[in-house]
């Protein structure tokens, strides 16, 4: 996949206080919406976060600064608990390493300049004691809605496919059960896996998981 022009000419720049003038002055392009920055490394960014009201949500998306909407449909809240309680389930049942973050804790690169809040993260192996982000996740899941999905299947994917550890990029459906997965094999980006219908199963074979789609969609969807 392409790098977008934007990406490409990367202009690094400060955060320092939430003046639009200012920040048009700085080179910052900031829209009255979406207020979102176009270029800054982490290290910027990580100042930006240390500065911004608790009820916000910024990411830092392959060097571009967006700020993410505060709330969402009670449907993505119930999908993303949905998948992170099976995972969960499983894990412990197992005796698996492997455990789950959802919506505020990021995966952050500093190579490639993200930090990101997946909706639902697996990451296996021990964290350090107040750990607030990981770089090495083995799967990500994203919740898609009007707002977020172009974002999410290219955007994001961009980055998140160049991570060494990421197996599974898994793209879920909020308004039907319908869920695409992106597959690493033996190193190299299979392509594209369609799952569909509440009798489906999602296979994840880098974590030894199965969860039907029926459990994912569970009070969401009617059967």
């Amino acid at each position: 996949m392409g790098v977008s022009p934007d990406v490409a000419q990367r202009r690094p720049a400060r955060y320092t206080a939430p003046s639009a003038a200012r920040d048009r002055r700085r080179g910052f392009a900031m829209s009255d919406t979406s207020q979102q920055f176009e270029m800054m490394a982490l290290d910027d960014f990580e100042e930006l976060l240390a500065d911004k009201p608790r009820n916000e949500r910024w990411e830092l998306i392959g060097g571009r600064v967006v700020r993410m909407m505060v709330g969402a449909r009670w449907e993505h809240g119930r999908i993303v608990q949905n998948i992170a309680t099976g995972l969960e389930n499983g894990f412990r049942a197992r005796g698996s390493s492997c455990q789950t973050f959802t919506e505020t804790f990021y995966m952050k690169s500093k190579p490639l300049d993200a930090a990101m809040l997946p909706d639902v993260l697996v990451v296996c192996g021990d964290l350090e004691p107040g750990t607030t982000s990981v770089d090495n996740p083995t799967i990500l899941f994203e919740v898609l809605s009007p707002g977020t999905e172009a974002r999410d299947r290219f955007e994001k994917w961009h980055v998140y496919q160049q991570l060494g550890s990421l197996q599974h990029y898994v793209l879920v459906a909020r308004d039907r059960p319908h869920i695409e997965v992106f597959d690493r094999v033996d190193g190299v980006w299979s392509g594209l896996r369609v799952i569909e219908g509440l009798d489906a199963n999602l296979d994840l074979a880098a974590i030894q998981a199965v969860l039907p789609l029926g459990d994912i969609y569970f009070r969401v969807i009617a059967r």
